[in-house]
């Protein structure tokens, strides 16, 4: 009878049965029943958190290529730089206050994030001094008229100078895409893509004027892989001083998002949103605490049960062999015995189980001193024609076996 039964109590016996022992050690899966209702709590203060941010608009992205915003898309950290090789940096949010400290000594930097109107763009353009115009500003042809913007924007992404200007020639590499310009004679482009440049510098009335197709390369997040550092400084610090635009700040309790996303009432995101979008919000938050609470449950410790029958080796064998002849799989029979002959014959002789069939012939028909042909066909030969064959080979690897003992 299988060990796992209980045993039988003799007569006069008043010892008590001894209970199979149900202790079991530490497993992966008991390990993950047992902090998967902690980590479903966490997961649930995360996402509690995140609906709060999203509903409440209490976050507040950052401005973009501002010298006095830290984050990703900021500028801080190329401000920073110019600063420290002398330049100053003046940060301006209207053409007013550019115009009031323009001057031949200076350099006016005008980005993609500074919304500008026809009027502002028209004395941006009469100002003194060098211009740099970084991204698509939507007004190229009055600011730099010389210069034509192609249509199609190309990939950002880490390009080669390729041209003659001793600042990117400096710099390197740089992670530049966006618009490509034709320019008039005598202009220098760089960073091409399709041989049309992404970066074009040019003198026109007394200053010099550079376009850059894109502005990425000039954020904090940017600045510094590749060449963007170096970059960015070459073009900036040619004069003393710098006239940065930004992005007017919103004004207090106006988020930049709610500016972005007005409606066509000047109402924010978060008015336009419908007075029941936190209650669905919080009640799907509950049926997904419900749902962890019911799929979670603890299913107790293992339990160990009597086997309702007992079926001895011999009588599957018996039956699989049945199964075999039944649907006359004499191949499949055929395997199975020499498998496990093999299984049983190679430690015997001294082989590991990776041993190829040359060397498991030879080595049987030297301890055996039968032919290694018809070693080799009993044990790796064609399935058996008949039911005969099948009996003669299951005969003949006994007798094998035998003789390995």
């Amino acid at each position: 009878m299988s060990d796992l039964l209980a045993p039988q109590r003799q007569p006069g016996d008043t010892t008590a049965p001894q209970q199979p022992s149900t202790a079991v050690s530490a497993t992966p899966r008991t390990l993950w029943r047992a902090a998967r209702a902690p980590l479903a709590v966490a997961l649930l203060l995360v996402v509690v958190a995140a609906a709060t941010v999203l509903l409440g608009g209490q976050g507040r992205p950052g401005r973009y290529l501002d010298p006095d915003d830290g984050s990703l898309a900021g500028g801080r950290a190329l401000a920073a730089l110019l600063r420290a090789h002398g330049v100053t940096v003046d940060r301006v949010d209207s053409a007013d206050r550019a115009a009031a400290l323009a001057s031949g000594d200076r350099l006016l930097l005008v980005t993609d994030a500074f919304p500008l109107t026809p009027s502002e763009v028209g004395r941006l353009a009469d100002l003194p001094g060098d211009l740099l115009i970084v991204g698509d500003t939507g007004y190229l042809h009055v600011l730099a008229p010389e210069v034509r913007a192609n249509r199609e924007r190309v990939r950002e992404r880490s390009r080669e100078p390729r041209c003659d200007l001793p600042g990117a020639q400096a710099a390197g590499s740089a992670h530049i895409g966006g618009l490509t310009f034709s320019g008039p004679r005598g202009a220098v482009g760089c960073y091409p893509a399709d041989d049309k440049p992404t970066l074009l510098r040019y003198a026109s009335g007394g200053r010099t004027v550079t376009v850059v197709g894109s502005s990425g390369f000039m954020t904090n997040q940017r600045l510094d892989e590749d060449g963007n550092a170096a970059l960015a400084l070459n073009l900036l610090r040619g004069k003393q001083a710098v006239t940065w635009l930004v992005r007017p700040a919103p004004e207090e309790g106006e988020s930049q998002d709610d500016e972005t996303l007005a409606g066509p009432e000047g109402k924010s995101f978060h008015e336009l949103m419908p007075d029941n979008v936190g209650w669905g919000v919080w009640m799907a938050l509950i049926a997904l605490l419900l749902t962890i609470l019911w799929r979670g449950r603890r299913l107790g410790p293992v339990v160990a049960e009597r086997l309702p029958v007992v079926v001895r080796a011999a009588e599957t064998v018996e039956g699989r062999g049945r199964l075999y002849r039944a649907r006359r799989a004499r191949g499949t029979a055929a395997e199975a015995l020499r498998a496990g002959a093999l299984d049983r014959i190679v430690p015997r002789l001294g082989l590991t189980a990776d041993a190829g069939p040359d060397a498991v012939v030879s080595a049987i028909a030297v301890r055996t001193g039968q032919d290694p042909r018809q070693i080799g066909a009993a044990l790796y030969g064609p399935p058996p024609a008949d039911d005969a064959g099948l009996v003669g080979l299951a005969g003949y690897l006994d007798f094998l076996e035998k003789g390995i003992q």
